[in-house]
């Protein structure tokens, strides 16, 4: 896992499947940074070609460490008997659905990492609002 200034970047292999094909190992990398204190962002592999991204909420990947959650396009499942050391991810869209298996202590120390970066509750300490709205009003 990787702290730079201001990310946090964790690499590992995650589980890949469609609703009909069988599991992939993959290279994922999540990515949490005080620029967008309250998002993470998921990059699945492939080893050639850009990656897919998906960005969601800091909050759906802690509570997804202890129980369902998530509506949408991203769901987050924790454990369970069949696979005891993993989280699951399912992402959504119009096109279909993909079932992400990331290990589940990994997942849990980089949100203790982003949660020492940014602690809960005090994102927006972090939020650049005269910076974002002086962009917006220039553009």
């Amino acid at each position: 896992m990787e702290n730079l200034s201001g990310a946090i970047v964790c690499a590992m292999t995650a589980h890949v499947s469609s609703l009909d094909s069988m599991p992939l190992p993959l290279p994922v990398k999540l990515r949490y940074g005080v620029d967008d204190p309250y998002a993470v962002t998921l990059y699945i592999g492939p080893s050639s070609g850009p990656p897919v991204t998906w960005s969601f909420a800091r909050e759906l990947l802690t509570e997804g460490l202890r129980g369902p959650v998530g509506v949408g396009d991203v769901l987050v499942l924790p454990r369970c008997s069949h696979h005891p050391h993993s989280i699951r991810i399912v992402l959504s869209n119009r096109h279909g659905a993909a079932l992400i298996q990331l290990a589940a202590s990994e997942v849990a120390a980089f949100i203790r990492q982003t949660l020492s970066l940014v602690p809960a509750g005090a994102e927006t300490d972090f939020l650049d609002i005269d910076g974002t709205l002086t962009a917006l009003m220039e553009a």
